[in-house]
């Protein structure tokens, strides 16, 4: 069954087609209500204990998807280079490598997924550059590769968790 938290999550892909509608209006109101779908939908999971493996996959999934589609659409109309699109990803990267470990290590499977900080700051960060882009802001060179930098430190929070995770699992509880 679709809980509401995952149907949340689900909204952003529509909204991101909002960004084919060339309104500045129109992208604002697509960017906050996503904004607001991605802190409401986590709180709601929680509040409902309705937190699944399911939705700690899906809502991240479709933050990525909206950005990127945004991306994609204000790339194509000239608003930013190949560079700072892709450096506004980057986190992406850093956790697909994160996700190949995993799945070559065997690991996939026992690893709790859950959200990261850095993961939760660079998605914020996102929002507010588009919201930029889409008013016309041009941001300078360097706020571009603090995005990579968070996609570092993502990448080292997810690995100090499996490695907080194999310790838990390998110790033998305590009474």
């Amino acid at each position: 069954m679709l809980s509401l938290s995952n149907s949340l999550s689900f909204l952003r892909a529509p909204l991101a087609f909002l960004f084919l509608i060339e309104n500045t209006t129109v992208r604002i109101f697509a960017i906050v209500l996503a904004m607001l779908t991605d802190s409401i939908d986590g709180y709601l999971a929680r509040r409902c204990k309705a937190v699944t493996r399911f939705g700690a996959i899906l809502d991240p999934a479709m933050d990525k998807f909206f950005v990127l589609f945004a991306l994609s659409v204000l790339f194509t109309e000239g608003r930013l280079e190949l560079w700072q699109s892709c450096s506004m990803i980057s986190r992406d990267f850093f956790v697909c490598l994160f996700g190949i470990y995993l799945s070559l290590s065997g690991h996939w499977e026992s690893y709790k997924f859950t959200s990261i900080r850095w993961g939760k700051v660079t998605t914020a960060l996102q929002f507010i550059v588009l919201i930029g882009l889409t008013i016309g802001i041009q941001f300078p060179g360097y706020l571009y590769c603090v995005f990579i930098l968070f996609g570092m430190l993502a990448f080292i929070e997810l690995w100090q968790i499996r490695k907080n995770n194999a310790h838990s699992v390998a110790s033998p509880a305590k009474e």
